[in-house]
């Protein structure tokens, strides 16, 4: 029997819920609808612990082991992490799964960044945030990044061999938000008032290299970095500096602050990747299952 092609996932949140929901579409299994189901409401309810608005009857370890069974093979495995809220507690986070695509059987593995898995050649294939691939390897130039399909192309083949494939489409815009009181009639806070802009703009810390690369340096001529100040909420800090990028669900809570919801610069959305180093012809077949559903937002490598 063939081993599994091993495939790095996100360990729990919103990127994992989206590899499990494609897995679950590629496959005509009841199983894989069950399987993303349960990891993706375990893992809730742990969040929920972790962050001491669930209080659990048993403690960490006997709710690992209610959950994993490592002689199960078609079941799910966990592993206990700390995570960094105050205490550093244990949180329950997923580890491993294995599935059937049909004419590929993948094992899904558990790791804090997948990328980075995949730039040591750990891994042929991953998924992970598009998000850290501009923050990490993504070339600033002095025109502006607006779409998935535009990252292999800033990508130096001397950083890195790995190439982004598809998006999922678990879209979340890093968005363009000002002061609604300071926005003229008819005026919309996006990339053409970036241009004539000069000013402060409201980030992120870890954001100031994925918004440079998203604006691009032209954009940024006569523009300051500034960020919240601690235990300040980001629209709150928005709202006081004026103008600012956020990565925004829906503005219901922009507009509590009084902003004006702008302009989408860049989808925050879980991508498909594979070190292109990497060529056994396994990664060609997990490739081919995972794009079944995805022929329209597929970026050829």
């Amino acid at each position: 029997m063939t081993d599994p092609v091993p495939v790095a996932v996100p360990r729990k949140g919103r990127p994992l819920e989206a590899v499990l929901e494609r897995i679950a579409t590629v496959a005509s299994d009841d199983r894989l609808d069950r399987l993303a189901d349960g990891v993706s409401n375990t893992l809730r309810y742990e969040k929920a612990v972790t962050k001491g608005s669930v209080d659990a009857d048993e403690g960490p370890y006997e709710r690992l082991a209610e959950y994993s069974d490592p002689t199960m093979a078609a079941e799910p495995e966990y592993t206990l992490l700390r995570d960094d809220r105050d205490g550093k507690p244990r949180r329950i986070v997923f580890d491993a799964a294995t599935v059937d695509l049909g004419d590929v059987t993948v094992k899904l593995v558990g790791r804090e960044e997948p990328f980075r898995a995949l730039r040591t050649h750990e891994f042929a294939l991953g998924f992970d945030s598009a998000d850290l691939v501009l923050e990490e390897v993504v070339g600033i130039r002095g025109g502006g990044l607006g779409d998935i399909s535009d990252i292999n192309d800033r990508i130096d083949p001397v950083d890195t061999d790995v190439r982004v494939v598809t998006g999922l489409g678990d879209t979340v815009y890093h968005t363009l938000m000002g002061r609604e009181d300071r926005r003229r009639p008819g005026e919309t806070y996006d990339r053409a008032y970036l241009a004539d802009y000069e000013g402060s703009l409201c980030i992120s810390p870890r954001y100031e290299r994925l918004v440079t690369a998203v604006l691009g340096t032209d954009a940024l001529d006569g523009v300051e970095f500034v960020y919240p100040e601690a235990d300040e909420e980001e629209e709150a800090a928005i709202a006081r500096v004026g103008l600012g990028v956020y990565l925004t669900v829906t503005g219901s809570t922009a507009r509590e602050h009084g902003l004006a919801v702008g302009g989408h610069l860049f989808p925050s959305e879980t991508v498909l990747m594979r070190n292109a180093a990497e060529t056994d012809d396994s990664v060609s077949r997990v490739l081919r299952a995972l794009e079944r559903e995805a022929a329209d937002s597929e970026i050829r490598v």
